[in-house]
């Protein structure tokens, strides 16, 4: 699991247009938060997608962009977009590589078997690319705002 004060992974992947998304590109420019969530349309991935959403332009307003992270794919990432009206970009990582460089791919114990997922998880990158805070297993009921509050104290 990634600390805070590590350097951020930085990654190419796709998102729900099919345009190849490189974290890189906005280091030196603005914050970053990456939240990883398991799957498109499963209602507690819907609400915290949703939020992050409703929630983009005032995290615009604090210089920081926001990723929506899982192993769907774009083409199912572009109709969970347009049937819940996100607007923020979902990133496909379809072979799960940036999830296990964030730590978010864990096993858990399902009926005596092993079996592994996305745990949910949000991280803040300032802009020199530095993680500032890193939540592992959060739960999506006001995750949003606090997120929104931890990235303005970043600007304070």
């Amino acid at each position: 699991m990634l600390k805070v004060g590590e350097r951020a992974p930085t990654f190419l992947l796709p998102d729900a247009d099919m345009e190849t998304i490189d974290l890189a590109n906005f280091q030196g420019q603005k914050h970053i938060v990456l939240f990883f969530y398991a799957k498109d349309g499963t209602p507690c991935c819907t609400k915290e997608a949703t939020d992050f959403s409703d929630h983009e332009g005032d995290f615009h307003k604090q210089d920081c962009l926001l990723f929506g992270i899982s192993r769907d794919d774009c083409l199912k990432h572009a109709e969970f977009r347009d049937k819940e009206g996100i607007g923020l970009e979902l990133l496909s990582d379809t072979e799960g590589v940036v999830c296990k460089q964030y730590g978010v791919w864990q096993a858990r114990e399902v009926d005596g078997h092993k079996k592994y997922g996305v745990v949910r998880s949000t991280f803040i990158i300032d802009r020199t690319g530095i993680i500032r805070h890193a939540l592992y297993n959060v739960n999506y009921k006001g995750h949003a705002l606090e997120v929104l509050r931890l990235v303005k104290e970043l600007n304070s």
